[in-house]
């Protein structure tokens, strides 16, 4: 329960800050092999999305294959995120064709899963995939993610086999597109 309340803090003090963010290049780094997310089964009943530890979900920041992946952390509490996810919803309609992936990778607590996240899935009708990264160790993951990312959402990453880009910013729709172009030619 402290690790949790330490979380809510460190997010809440550094997070949705539209702040002085910026883009950091960083090398593709080998693939990890893929797990399956945590199956407890009192928590597969208790929501509609897979929840992963962070050992469970990184395979997911290193896959090789010809797909460019868009990988958003986000929360429904962070207003800068929910103002950036219909840009993301709309490139993952858009681009599904020309193998871009986009993964809605939800840092909501626990309690919020059922009461908020699954109605604002539902309400909003996101088609990207949604999934639940719970993992309180945060100071060791964050790094694993961007060793330049503070923590703060939205935060996006955006990577193929042989590029990868990372943003602890949010995006107007046509500045997404803009940092999508090259990952496509």
């Amino acid at each position: 329960m402290r690790l949790i309340l330490s979380l809510l803090v460190i997010i809440l003090t550094v997070g949705c800050k539209p702040s002085n963010s910026k883009e950091v290049a960083v090398d593709t780094q080998s693939s990890t092999p893929a797990t399956a997310p945590s199956t407890d089964s009192e928590t597969e009943e208790a929501v509609k999305f897979p929840v992963y530890d962070f050992e469970e979900f990184e395979h997911l920041l290193h896959k090789e294959d010809e797909t460019v992946h868009i990988i958003i952390f986000w929360a429904t509490w962070c207003k800068p995120c929910i103002a950036e996810l219909p840009y993301f919803e709309r490139i993952n309609a858009e681009m599904k064709d020309q193998n871009v992936s986009v993964t809605l990778v939800s840092l909501d607590m626990p309690s919020m899963w059922k009461s908020r996240l699954e109605p604002f899935v539902e309400k909003k009708q996101l088609q990207s995939e949604v999934i639940i990264l719970d993992d309180p160790k945060q100071n060791d993951w964050i790094p694993k993610v961007s060793e330049d990312w503070q923590g703060g959402i939205p935060a996006t990453l955006i990577y193929s086999k042989d590029k990868r880009t990372f943003f602890e910013r949010g995006f107007t729709y046509e500045e997404l597109l803009n940092e999508i172009q090259p990952f496509l030619q």
